[in-house]
């Protein structure tokens, strides 16, 4: 069996490991899959990730130096290039051909570094998930991660599943109508979309802040759920009966809430979110105080998610009951299933014979 077999999260899949402003000319740690991974940018600007741990005697690589594209181990000053082979051991002439240590393909795309923790000869690029909102010039937005310590598809159900917004964000984005409204879920082979429109509703504070017009809207959140751990939600307000739901939503604003979940470990998780609209492109401080807005709305859902961990902790035989809201939460959690159970086929037959 594998490292990774028991992992409850696909191993072949492009996981966010930071924002691409988080990593320069410094070595920069942090777990990813259960595993400890050191980052950082070569001379020529690419993001190269190591294990963070010495051939050696396993000091993480991170307490070393960065020279040049080299990393120098902070213990006994073995050296270790980009590809990951030691290129100098103390007081020998001669490199044991064994010193290297894991590296594992990187990409950057849509403002995160993306890292792939399978097998490299199946790390295809075109398989990092959709997130252009996040860079592009028709679209302005910035977001953050939040280290979560809850299992990482507790953070899916939530986004999955918005009627929580009126009980835990009744002040900003939530309102009676969010629980009420009728919901469509359909699904593909790595994608589970859900649809809800509420219309001829008030907007409730924070759309009506962004509206900036008296009068209902007919409100539209639409989530797609990209098998392991990206959802990016589709969401915005338009005057009343103008063809928003047709879709005209020339007379509303429109935004991307954009989230990527990569598990650190067994119950945490890193929290990459950012939020992106198509209106009022050159305002920064609209774009900060967004920021700082959903992201004070993110710390309720932490609070929860957290609480809901430590319930599930407590209680390991607790089995879980689904209303018709987690119809999206439920699809999500069967295709990730489905990802993990393709991976461990190959394994479990072997151990058959």
């Amino acid at each position: 069996m594998t490292e990774d077999s028991k992992s409850q999260w696909p191993r072949e899949a492009w996981y966010a490991a930071a924002w691409d402003h988080e990593i320069g000319r410094k070595l920069t740690a942090r777990k990813i899959c259960d595993h400890d991974v050191v980052m950082y940018r070569r001379l020529d600007g690419r993001v190269c990730t190591l294990e963070n741990a010495c051939w050696h005697r396993l000091l993480p690589l991170s307490m070393g130096r960065l020279d040049g594209d080299e990393v120098t181990c902070g213990y006994h000053g073995l050296v270790f290039d980009a590809s990951g082979r030691c290129t100098h051991m103390p007081s020998q002439d001669t490199i044991n051909p064994s010193a290297c240590v894991r590296t594992y393909p990187t990409v950057e795309r849509h403002r995160f570094v993306w890292i792939w923790t399978g097998d490299p000869a199946r790390a295809d690029p075109a398989l990092v998930p959709d997130l252009h909102w996040n860079d592009d010039p028709d679209w302005a937005g910035d977001g953050k991660v939040i280290h979560v310590k809850c299992d990482y598809r507790l953070v899916l159900d939530n986004l999955m599943d918005l009627t929580h917004e009126t009980f835990v964000h009744s002040s900003s984005i939530g309102d009676r109508a969010v629980a009420e409204a009728p919901f469509e879920v359909t699904h593909g082979d790595r994608t589970a979309t859900v649809t809800r429109w509420m219309e001829g509703i008030t907007p409730p504070p924070f759309w009506a802040a962004q509206y900036g017009r008296p009068g209902l809207v007919d409100r539209w959140q639409i989530i797609r759920f990209e098998a392991p751990a990206t959802i990016a939600i589709d969401v915005g307000v338009a005057e009343a009966g103008t063809g928003a739901k047709e879709g005209d939503r020339s007379k509303g604003v429109n935004g991307y809430v954009l989230n990527t979940i990569t598990p650190e470990s067994d119950g945490t998780c890193h929290y990459f979110w950012a939020f992106a609209r198509n209106y009022d492109l050159r305002n920064q401080k609209r774009t900060t105080d967004l920021r700082e807005g959903v992201s004070r709305v993110f710390g309720e859902d932490e609070l929860v998610l957290e609480a809901q961990q430590r319930a599930i902790d407590a209680r390991p035989d607790k089995h879980f009951f689904n209303l018709n809201i987690d119809a999206g939460s439920m699809w999500a959690r069967r295709l990730i299933d489905r990802m993990i159970e393709r991976e461990r086929a190959p394994v479990t037959l072997k151990a058959a014979e």
